[in-house]
């Protein structure tokens, strides 16, 4: 409860059960200053009501109208002197007015204000019973905490543009009625600059001082709840609606609308990996909402209206907009997929947008600044917001959405209560006008998790299972964030449902018919369970090791001291990426003859690096494609690199890519240049990017200045003599015995006339290979390499 109301009792006539209540401050007198200056208002008594020479209220009494204006702007109900003293008093056992003697006043009566007429439903002349009311005894009245009112100009012939400042006018009311008793729907007229204010009691909230400071003042709009007014209760005004009074916004009071849910915590969220990114958009988008309206005015801003959350699929972006949600003390939120706006008739597609912002505009008609906040989130919003003429040929029902949700969000008739939240894996579809600032202008990435964040949600999808003992301990948390680079959110929950079902497996007895078997109490995921379950859920975009390590079968035969120099070439542009803060996107071409191992090099830098994402990029996984779907399988993976932390790209023989053909010669420029475009193009801020890309035709790709798109270049030559040769063919079993290969490598020596090579590694272990099937290995080999080293 707020410090204000911690407030002392003493009590000399009340019973332990029920003490007596200590009555309100200030003077009685609605004619008065207000309470004395440098005094709690709770330390200063109002003359109590006294009954001598008054008569006892009996028989019913009679409704006439208030003897003057200046009556009726008191709040109270005027009697007769011989009838009551200036007290509380209650008609037919529902409404608690004060009473104001006014000598002359004919007895019997109870002068009521039209305001009075209207709220209690009487009628002129109308009979009602009265009774005493006490509101500081045992069953009185507790006091107001807050109080909404509704105002609006009584006389809509008398009005004035210019606005009313609410905290003014919440000081004016506290003076002028304190003490008095108010409910939800009463309605008061009172004087404010000489305008007449007709108000109307929307809430109230109570605090009872007997129960103690730990209590929360709730709001209620319950006819039946009321309380007694204090000069430290809080007043908050809001404007009727269609009314022309208009109210400044306040400078230090918060909105009447707060909007994070009372005792909401962040830890709370149960979001993982994604701390950065939902601080970023609770300060772009709520952080402006905490502060009191005449703040936000006077710096001239208004509030954001839109955000964007893209990136992947699964790592969390329905999460966050389902979470913002929850943690917000607004409108229950309008969840809208994409798809369900269309609609087969002409104009109910943007009949639907407008539909979802109605609610919002009649709000913010009535209450202004004061309105709550109303969220609208869109799922898949690339489905209605595609780029608008990018659909030739179809009914442009998608442009006709486009527009309408642009006029909605930051059209003629602007919103300020209003929360667009759209979710997308393509933003590179959406319209670029609803990505402006005052629409959808806070663009948040919702990038795969990091290793403290897959801690994090590791920690969160497991969290039932610890609790109720059913992980076993040697589950190193931990040890599994490294293990699962580049797994979304999604992933990692499939990850542990797959490391389950192991674990239900296991106490599975397969027969004629499938039973479980042994003690159910038993069950516990183990750390084997999890890594069977890393062996069958992989990550959409992970390493491609199956293609890569296709490319290295025999692993790297360091037959010449240059392989070894360009595997420690190949480490430092790899570390080079990893931590440089200049260089976040590195580019090496390898050259050199065909089947010289250049493929394979690659591949052993790439996997050697570790990075969570590493891609193949090759001709045979583009087979049958025409030029446009070559150009966006290209440009995809390496969108999708861009969207991992640390990525290699390996693009396997350049000239087949681009289909070059030396007669003609023949290529496609539009793969060639989508090529050199995205080789130079530099990931987004956080990323880091190392492309490895192999060519046999190295002065083919000089005359197209395609190498000058790269960073470094690593020639990779032939086996060049056969001491070389030597060291390659020692890995082969059928030359495992040193006199064989000596006897190999002389018959070579006779039949070639020379110790040069000069081919490739690859072709040499093909003629290993196939001269093991035959019966005299040794002599099939000398031949074929024979027939593979060039003549001069």
């Amino acid at each position: 409860m707020d410090s204000r109301w911690k407030l002392p009792f003493m009590s000399n006539k009340g019973t332990p059960e029920q003490p007596m209540r200590k009555p309100l401050s200030g003077s009685y007198s609605h004619n008065s200053a207000g309470p004395t200056p440098n005094m709690s208002p709770f330390e200063q008594k109002p003359p109590l009501p006294t009954h001598m020479d008054v008569r006892r209220p009996s028989g019913p009494f009679r409704i006439v109208k208030a003897t003057s204006t200046e009556d009726a702007l008191t709040n109270c109900i005027i009697v007769s002197p011989m009838d009551f003293k200036q007290q509380y008093i209650i008609v037919d056992n529902s409404r608690v007015f004060s009473t104001k003697p006014v000598p002359g006043f004919p007895q019997g009566c109870l002068g009521a204000s039209q305001p009075h007429r209207e709220w209690a439903s009487w009628s002129l002349n109308q009979q009602v019973h009265v009774a005493d009311y006490d509101p500081y005894g045992p069953h009185g009245a507790p006091y107001l905490h807050s109080m909404t009112l509704e105002v609006d100009f009584q006389n809509r012939n008398r009005t004035t543009n210019e606005p009313f400042d609410g905290e003014e006018m919440a000081k004016l009311f506290c003076s002028s009625y304190q003490s008095q008793v108010f409910s939800p729907g009463q309605k008061i007229v009172f004087d404010f600059r000489s305008y007449n204010i007709k108000a109307t009691v929307r809430t109230i909230s109570c605090v009872d001082l007997l129960i103690g400071e730990n209590q929360d003042a709730e709001n209620t709009a319950d006819t039946s709840k009321r309380g007694l007014l204090t000069s430290q209760t809080e007043i908050q005004f809001f404007k009727a609606a269609h009314s022309a009074l208009r109210l400044k916004a306040s400078m230090t009071r918060p909105a009447s609308n707060a909007i994070l849910q009372p005792g909401f915590k962040f830890e709370d969220m149960g979001i993982g990996g994604l701390d950065s990114e939902f601080s970023a958009i609770f300060r772009r988008a709520f952080a402006s909402r905490l502060f009191p309206p005449g703040m936000v005015e006077k710096l001239g801003i208004n509030h954001v209206k839109g955000i964007l959350l893209y990136g992947p699929p699964g790592t969390g972006k329905t999460l966050i907009a389902r979470q913002i949600g929850k943690m917000l003390n607004a409108r229950e939120p309008k969840i809208v997929n994409g798809p369900e706006i269309l609609n087969k008739y002409v104009g109910q597609s943007e009949e639907n947008v407008r539909k979802l912002f109605a609610d919002a505009e009649r709000e913010y008609r009535d209450r202004g600044e004061e309105s709550g906040l109303h969220i609208i989130i869109f799922d898949e919003l690339d489905a209605i917001c595609k780029k608008r003429g990018s659909s030739g040929g179809d009914t442009g029902v998608g442009d006709q959405v486009v527009n309408q949700l642009l006029a909605k969000m930051d059209g003629v008739d602007q919103l300020n209560n209003i929360l667009v939240i759209g979710m997308t894996n393509r933003k590179d579809m959406i319209d670029e006008a609803l990505l402006r600032p005052g629409r959808l202008e806070v663009h948040m990435e919702i990038s795969l998790p990091d290793e403290h964040g897959r801690l994090q949600i590791l920690k969160i999808h497991t969290s039932r299972m610890a609790s109720n003992g059913i992980l076993e301990n040697d589950v190193d948390m931990e040890e599994l964030a490294s293990l699962t680079k580049n797994f979304s959110g999604a992933e990692i929950a499939g990850l542990i449902k797959s490391a389950s079902s192991f674990a239900f497996y296991r106490h599975i007895k397969v027969g004629t018919t499938a039973a479980v078997s042994g003690n159910l109490e038993n069950i516990k995921v183990n750390r084997n369970d999890f890594l069977n379950a890393l062996s069958e859920v992989r990550p959409a975009y992970g390493v491609s090791e199956e293609e890569l390590e296709s490319r290295v079968q025999g692993g790297i035969i360091n037959f010449g001291k240059h392989i070894e120099e360009i595997i420690t070439e190949g480490k430092l542009f790899v570390q080079q990426v990893k931590n440089s803060e200049r260089t976040r996107l590195v580019s090496v071409l390898l050259s050199g003859p065909i089947a010289s191992g250049k493929t394979a090099l690659a591949a052993t830098i790439a996997l050697g690096s570790e990075f969570p994402f590493v891609k193949l990029v090759s001709a045979e996984s583009m087979v049958g494609m025409n030029e446009n779907a070559r150009v966006a399988h290209v440009n995809r993976v390496f969108e999708d690199s861009y969207k991992s932390p640390l990525s290699v790209i390996v693009v396997d023989e350049i000239e087949r890519i681009i289909d070059w053909v030396p007669i003609g010669p023949r290529f496609s420029n539009t793969l060639l240049q989508t090529l050199m475009v995205l080789f130079k193009k530099q990931p987004p801020k956080g990323h880091r990017l190392l492309i490895l890309a192999t060519t046999s035709e190295r002065t083919m790709l000089s005359r197209m200045d395609m190498t000058q798109s790269f960073d470094a270049e690593i020639a990779v030559p032939n086996v060049s003599n056969v001491t070389e040769l030597d060291r390659i063919i020692q890995s082969i079993d059928s030359f495992a015995d040193s006199n064989v290969r000596a006897d190999t490598l002389q018959r070579l020596q006779n039949f070639t006339g020379t110790d040069a090579v000069n081919v490739g590694v690859a072709k040499i272990l093909m003629i290993a290979e196939t001269a093991k099937q035959d019966v005299d290995v040794v002599s099939c080999f000398v031949e074929a390499m024979a027939r593979a080293i060039p003549m001069e």
